[in-house]
């Protein structure tokens, strides 16, 4: 019943940053926590961070901590990943989800289609 879909990816080199958006329909964004995963060719799906609903929670992975930074705006119904000094190993498809905080993806109920990020070296 909720429909995701990312935006704000790209090509950028290393050291660069990007911000990534997550749009919701409707009005429903407010009913989940909401995370961000993302996936390298021939490597699994793999967590970056999560968001409780009311934004008062973050969890990030310790491979992105200190470099990226999850926020949402409810009455935007959006989600966004703020992404600095990024490095080659970050090049991946970004997903966002909505479904119950954690970095475990059997939280998470919705999925949206993905954007695809390339850190140039």
């Amino acid at each position: 019943q909720v429909q995701l879909v990312e935006s704000g990816g790209g090509l950028v080199q290393a050291g660069g940053s990007l911000r990534l958006s997550c749009a919701a329909s409707g009005r429903t964004l407010s009913s989940y926590a909401m995370g961000w995963f993302r996936q390298a060719p021939g490597k699994e799906r793999e967590f970056v961070a999560t968001i409780s609903k009311g934004g008062g929670a973050t969890y990030y992975s310790d491979s992105v901590k200190g470099r990226f930074t999850i926020s949402r705006d409810n009455a935007k119904n959006t989600v966004y990943l703020q992404m600095n000094s990024l490095k080659p190993e970050d090049t991946a498809v970004y997903d966002c989800a909505a479904g119950l905080y954690g970095s475990q993806l059997t939280k998470y109920d919705y999925w949206g289609q993905g954007t695809q990020v390339t850190v140039s070296s």
